[in-house]
Parts: C-alpha cells; sequence; structure tokens
C-alpha cells in the first residue's frame, strides 16, 4: 500500500473505559471516519510482553518476554526491524522499554533517551523512563519527531493511564479522566496526522482492575480498544482483528515485506 502509520499505544488502556471516555475518537466513528474494535491481549496481560507482541505479532511465551523483568533485545523481528531493512524511516516516542527490546539493552539514559541512529531499528527516538511523565511531553515528543523527519512508521506511546491505573484502580475518576485527557491530547494532533496522509492505530497493551494491576484473565484486564482511521481501512463492522495480527497488518499498510499474520478484513 505504501502508507505512512502511526501507531498509538495508550498504556494500560481498558476497552470499556475507552468506548465511553474518548469521545473525540468517538466523534470520528459516529462520522463514519473511523471504526472501534475490541480486542483482547495475549496473555500474559502484562506490558513489555504486549509491546513485543503488538510489535512483532509474537506471543508472549513464543517470544520469551514472559514478564515485565525480561530485559534483553528481542530475538524476534519488529514493525521497525522490517520498515527499517525496506528503506522505510522509523520513529518512536515511548516507554524505555521499547528501546531495550529493539535498539540497545540495558537502557542508558544519557546515550538512548534522544537517539538518532539510522543503523539501528528504530532510527530516531525519545525515550522516557518516568511513568509519570507527562502525557501532554510525550505528545509532544512524538510530534517533534514526526515534524522533523516524516517518518513512515510512528509509535506513539504515552503512560499516565497505566499510571493512573496502579494508584487508584479501574472504576475511579482518576483513571477515567486520564483516559479523557489523552483523547484530548489526540484531538489535539489527530487531525494534522490525517491531513497529512497517515494511517492512524490506536490501542492499548493490556487493560486495569479494581486491584490497581493487571496479569490475569479478567475481561477488564484483557479487553483492550483498537481504534482505526483513515483512508486505507476498510472500517469493515464484522472485522475481528486480533493483537498478534497489528504488527502484519501495519506492515501490509506500509507496503513492505514480511513474515507475519495479518488481519484482511481491516484494510480496503
Amino acid at each position: 500500500m505504501n502508507q505512512k502509520v502511526i501507531l498509538v499505544l495508550l498504556d494500560g488502556l481498558n476497552y470499556e473505559v475507552a468506548r465511553h471516555a474518548l469521545g473525540h475518537l468517538q466523534a470520528y466513528c459516529s462520522a463514519g471516519r473511523a471504526a472501534l474494535y475490541k480486542l483482547e491481549c495475549e496473555l500474559p496481560a502484562l506490558s513489555r510482553p504486549l509491546y513485543e507482541c503488538i510489535l512483532t505479532g509474537v506471543p508472549p511465551i513464543e517470544s520469551g518476554i514472559v514478564h515485565n523483568n525480561v530485559s534483553r533485545l528481542s530475538t524476534q523481528r519488529s514493525v521497525f526491524h522490517y520498515a527499517a531493512e525496506a528503506g522505510r524511516t522509523t520513529a518512536a516516542a515511548a516507554y524505555h522499554w521499547v528501546s531495550e527490546l529493539y535498539n540497545r539493552s540495558p537502557f542508558n539514559a544519557a546515550r538512548d533517551r534522544h537517539t538518532e541512529a539510522p543503523d539501528l531499528p528504530i532510527q530516531h527516538g525519545h525515550f522516557y523512563y518516568a511513568d509519570h511523565y507527562p502525557d501532554s511531553h510525550l505528545f509532544a515528543d512524538a510530534e517533534s519527531l514526526r515534524v522533523r523527519h516524516s517518518p513512515d512508521f510512528l509509535l506513539v506511546h504515552p503512560m499516565n493511564i497505566d499510571d493512573a491505573g496502579h494508584k487508584h484502580g479501574l472504576n475511579t475518576p482518576q483513571y477515567r479522566n486520564s483516559a479523557r485527557v489523552a483523547d484530548i491530547l489526540l484531538a489535539e494532533y489527530l487531525q494534522r496526522w490525517l491531513g497529512a496522509g497517515y494511517q492512524v492505530l490506536v490501542t492499548a497493551d493490556h487493560g486495569m482492575n479494581d486491584d490497581r494491576t493487571h496479569n490475569g484473565l479478567l475481561p477488564e484486564e484483557r479487553e483492550v480498544p483498537l481504534f482505526v482511521l483513515g483512508s486505507a481501512f476498510s472500517l469493515d463492522a464484522t472485522a475481528q482483528p486480533r493483537q498478534v495480527e497489528l504488527c502484519g497488518t501495519i506492515c501490509e499498510l506500509l507496503g513492505i515485506p514480511h513474515d507475519k499474520p495479518i488481519c484482511r478484513e481491516l484494510l480496503l
């Protein structure tokens, strides 16, 4: 397809909260310009294993990234690898675990926080390492990368929703309001991203429970949203995408060779 793609990974966002709290994204759905799907995240419902799953299409028990303390480079092929090898430009504004998975491990803030490295899978990066790093700053980091480098694939990965969930739990104003703030921040950028021709996917790694954590089988821990926006998407209400299909579907949008599963129904 040869499209440009932005993947927004709203860490820790439960599907039901996304469905009722993300008013700007839902306005696109109501206008027939976006679609919302429910995904069930792979197990375990933990962040680092699911970053790897989303970006490589490989479930945690196969990737070996089975908990958050597995700190090493991935042994799998990610969207970043495929894109860079195809001569496309990659960028990420993301938590430092993403840098550890695909660029260099362990993360060294002085070296890795601001990355300009054409020889690495993530060529341009701003990586943070505090869970309370403001989402407003993270989106500004991402937009700076987009404006400066016009990447073909850009990962945008804020953490404040997950941070609020761990501090306060699922059924709290703090958690729901953190989702609303993310939606307002997205409203600042979505129109210009779409206007620049990007295909945009907005999803989450896992959800959250009332115990202020996630790692089990409860629907509120495993059910996450997938919003898709852009001219290359079918908006087919019957599509049933899976988390392991996101990597391959993004590669299809980029028009680059890959060997990952895809959700064909998402695409025109």
